[in-house]
């Protein structure tokens, strides 16, 4: 009787605490948008008390490392991929360090991938002492031309690391026919890209394997955190294996963790090592790549809102696009190619030449309006002071990797931009117009 009371106790507070949050989140929900002095930021996490509530529930619980939130959504952001294996990690950086790791690849080994990239999707590959092959990329898509691979292909290339530049989807018919026929690995960096999808499929379930991040800036988030997506099970297998510090205890027994005080019948039955506790048999060099329990909590909440957020960029998207449709002849617009249905991340613009403004006058309007630019990544990465020493082959003049370098920015278009601010948006981009042109 007194479990019972103890349990219905435990429950009332529970649910007090979530009407707590509830009350907060309605009152301070709504802030006022005031035109000029309120920033627009390029990204913006939308979250409210369920997430913060299912998140305090792990720490309520007293669980904090991976259990069984985690293995749940593994299982949802699978079923919402149509793929077959998720690992959940820390980031999308380490989502890529953990796939391009889990391919153990010899050294010296190429990797065809785009000069416009991401740190953290290049830097795997030297980290693994690869040598990267860099492709220009297209000045609307801002993805490579399939038609360059074959020029980069070499007897050493093994992987192609691939990104969804933006959001925006490669031709992935085209990349993955020229994997087959070369017998290459394909990594897709999905981490802007959720929700984008290519004659009808979801990226990310192209190549062998692909990677998300649920870094706050993206179209969904737990704070932090990441994914590896793989229809290989094998793969999946060693890449849990390098998250985990490389242990061979990878099995479901561990990873749904139902009952923390339960013991593994496997843990001494191990065929590696007879006799030894299987949880400390290392079959991988490996990391420590998890991410908490909480995170997974708080990102289960978020795949709920996911479809909306998919939505709403998409239409703004259109509004900024239809917009900026007027000073073309000045901007460079995205494009996708055919096949493509993107959720884009954000609205690229490149400062065409010649244009009677450079990107620092563009850059500097809207900052001074209180709308948030940002530059295309790295721009091209060997440009950047970090990368200038590393050993790697260049296809072409990457010239259009040096415009963007020089020319290109971002504005945001994530789900937080309501009607007002998307109207002040315009009414800056008009008064620009009259300002220059």
């Amino acid at each position: 009787m007194n479990k019972v009371k103890g349990q219905k106790s435990e429950n009332e507070i529970r649910e007090r605490l979530f009407q707590t949050l509830k009350d907060f989140y309605e009152k301070s929900a709504g802030d006022v948008f005031i035109p000029g002095e309120t920033m627009i930021h390029y990204s913006s996490a939308i979250f409210d008390h369920r997430e913060v509530f299912a998140a305090l529930e792990t720490v309520l619980d007293g669980w904090l490392g991976v259990g069984k939130m985690a293995a749940c959504f593994e299982e949802e952001f699978s079923k919402f991929l149509e793929t077959k294996n998720t690992v959940l990690t820390n980031s999308g950086s380490s989502a890529n360090l953990l796939a391009v790791s889990s391919l153990k690849l010899e050294r010296g080994c190429e990797v065809i991938t785009p000069a416009v990239t991401f740190p953290t999707t290049f830097n795997p590959l030297v980290q693994n002492c690869l040598k990267p092959v860099l492709l220009d990329v297209d000045s609307e898509t801002y993805n490579i031309n399939p038609d360059d691979l074959e020029k980069a292909v070499s007897e050493k290339t093994r992987l192609i690391m691939i990104p969804h530049t933006l959001g925006n989807p490669n031709d992935m018919s085209a990349i993955m026919d020229f994997a087959e026929d070369n017998n290459l690995f394909v990594i897709e960096d999905a981490c802007d890209a959720l929700g984008s999808k290519f004659n009808g499929k979801y990226v990310s379930t192209f190549g062998n394997m692909g990677t998300f991040s649920f870094y706050p800036a993206h179209h969904m988030t737990m704070g932090e955190g990441g994914a590896v997506v793989s229809n290989d099970s094998e793969l999946s297998i060693t890449v849990r294996s390098m998250r985990d510090w490389g242990r061979a205890c990878v099995c479901p027994v561990c990873r749904i963790a139902l009952d923390p005080n339960a013991s593994c019948p496997l843990r001494f039955k191990g065929d590696i090592l007879p006799d030894y506790d299987k949880k400390y048999v290392y079959i991988n060099i490996g990391y420590n790549l998890k991410p908490l329990e909480l995170q997974a909590a708080f990102g289960l909440q978020q795949l709920k809102r996911l479809p909306e957020f998919i939505r709403r960029r998409k239409e703004n998207f259109k509004i900024l696009f239809n917009a900026f449709l007027e000073y073309e002849d000045y901007f460079i617009l995205p494009k996708s190619i055919k096949g493509a249905d993107p959720c884009w991340f954000a609205f690229p613009l490149t400062v065409r030449d010649p244009a009677p403004f450079n990107r620092k006058d563009a850059v500097e309007w809207f900052e001074r309006h209180k709308i948030a630019t940002r530059m295309l990544f790295a721009g091209n990465i060997i440009r950047q002071p970090a990368y200038r020493d590393i050993d790697c082959r260049v296809v072409g003049d990457l010239k259009n990797s040096d415009k963007v370098m020089s020319g290109t920015f971002f504005i945001g278009l994530h789900p937080g931009i309501d009607e007002a601010r998307m109207n002040y948006i315009l009414d800056i981009v008009e008064k620009f117009g009259g300002k220059y042109l």
